[in-house]
């Protein structure tokens, strides 16, 4: 099923939050000199004018990432200060937000001449959107199923592997799978950093997910969720979303525990952050 468009959701709070830990983690890895490969599995376009009619047929950056741009002078979190400067590079003008960047623009941030990036995309139109996009020449684009391609990378060439697998889980097969390619990643990479993005529906299917891993025998999982309301105000669609990262760096929990207690109170009164290890510390 390829129906999955990301640019209805573009911006949108869960974005905030996967965005958010992914420039965290990425700058935990700048710290060391020794190269990083990248590796996107579902990178979609990359890049998301606001004003398109797919992204303001829903407008969901209302609720995201527009009120902390209009906060930003107000944000003293210095975790969060340096994420929405870096989103101010993707805006033609850096006063007016009108652009929201996906994962393949962060993680292009991070890059240095000695790393590599590698952004698997199977939609076909979104794929195109992505070939579009100026990226690093570092960066390199592949059509194709970002779970089964990030298994045939393996294992990569540079000393440091960080993963992020985001599907849009139309499939409730999907949990399972990643499940399945982040054992195998871990078993040819043991030391990877793998992120692992999850929506929060009321029919609770990233059970499976959290399950799964918990019972695969990798030693440290820990994960963070962003709820904009509970899970019984509503009978479809996300009301919250998750964030799995496996081998986190040192302290990267009490970053993102800081910065988001000053996300949550803009999203909403009834917006709450939560975090835990599910294996390890």
């Amino acid at each position: 099923m390829l129906s999955y468009q990301h640019a209805y959701h573009a911006g949108n709070f869960a974005d905030v939050q996967k965005h958010l830990t992914l420039y965290a983690v990425a700058d935990y890895l700048l710290r060391k000199k020794t190269s990083v490969t990248y590796v996107d599995s579902h990178a979609g376009r990359g890049l998301y004018p606001l004003t398109t009619k797919e992204t303001q047929r829903l407008q969901e950056y209302r609720e995201g990432v527009e009120p902390l741009w209009q906060a930003r002078q107000q944000l003293t979190d210095p975790l969060l200060d340096g994420w929405l400067n870096t989103l101010a590079k993707a805006q033609p003008s850096e006063e007016t937000l009108s652009h929201y960047p996906g994962s393949p623009w962060w993680l292009a941030q991070a890059l240095r001449p000695h790393d590599h990036l590698r952004l698997f995309e199977l939609h076909p139109g979104e794929h195109e959107h992505l070939s579009a996009q100026a990226l690093p020449t570092q960066a390199r684009r592949i059509y194709g199923d970002g779970l089964a391609g990030t298994k045939q990378l393996l294992p990569v060439a540079t000393p440091r592997l960080c993963v992020l697998m985001d599907p849009s889980y139309e499939r409730k097969t999907e949990y399972q799978e990643v499940v399945e390619a982040v054992a195998y990643t871990l078993e040819k990479a043991r030391h990877a950093v793998v992120l692992i993005w999850y929506p929060l529906l009321p029919a609770e299917h990233h059970a499976a997910l959290l399950n799964g891993l918990t019972g695969s025998g990798i030693r440290k999982i820990w994960h963070s969720e962003l709820l904009l309301r509970d899970a019984g105000e509503r009978t479809h669609g996300m009301y919250g979303s998750g964030m799995v990262v496996i081998n986190p760096p040192w302290g990267l929990d009490e970053r993102l525990e800081a910065a988001m207690s000053q996300v949550t109170p803009l999203l909403g009164s009834e917006s709450r952050y939560r975090a835990k290890w599910l294996v390890g510390e």
